[in-house]
């Protein structure tokens, strides 16, 4: 198989780094994952979310194309587990929503979004992880991150709805749709055997 770009997609909680790593070792794929640790923003933001938005939006943004353009230009297939599309079309648009990002800076964050996006080699396959609301409470519930411990459902609900409205309208690769609540790939070889032949057949489409 020729050099393939591979994102994972979902919800949070919808099991993105797990299938991202059995992926990448069933297919001997470069993994990238999503770092947050060293995000400089982090605490401020969750002290002052108004405040802090945008210069948050922007750092995400940022790192995540820098580690896109260096992974899709390696010479090994990789997969990704957050594209960088959901920074613009899930979470900030959520900002949004929410209050959190003004309408200048949202119109400012879209239009160096796009300007990025326009720049970047387009992927070749977008997994897209599909939960219902009360699955991903329980496994946020069960990983118990402290960080994540003021995540309501109303929240993941409002995310879950701008997931499927952007999987709906995104043509920039083909799309696999995996319902999370139906594999378990972690305990189940079976289901990510049927994942991996599912995901087989769409790079060779």
């Amino acid at each position: 198989m020729n050099k393939k770009i591979i994102l994972l997609a979902g919800n949070i909680g919808s099991g993105k780094t797990t299938l991202t790593n059995l992926l990448g070792e069933r297919f001997g794929w470069q993994i990238g994952h999503e770092s947050v640790a060293d995000n400089p923003y982090l605490p401020d933001f969750y002290a002052d979310m108004a405040q802090w938005s945008f210069h948050l939006q922007i750092y995400f943004l940022g790192h995540r194309a820098e580690q896109y353009l260096a992974l899709a230009t390696s010479p090994n297939s990789v997969i990704l587990d957050r594209s960088i599309y959901e920074d613009a079309t899930i979470f900030a648009r959520g900002l949004h929503q929410m209050g959190n990002l003004n309408d200048r800076d949202y119109a400012a964050y879209k239009q160096l979004f796009d300007l990025i996006i326009r720049g970047l080699p387009r992927p070749d396959l977008l997994i897209y992880l599909d939960a219902p609301v009360p699955l991903l409470l329980k496994r946020i519930a069960e990983r118990g991150r402290e960080i994540e411990s003021g995540i309501s459902g109303e929240y993941l609900a409002m995310l879950d709805g701008f997931y499927h409205d952007w999987v709906g309208h995104f043509d920039d690769c083909p799309v696999l749709t995996i319902r999370s609540q139906d594999m378990d790939v972690l305990n189940n070889p079976q289901h990510l055997e049927l994942v991996a032949q599912q995901v087989e057949q769409k790079l060779r489409n």
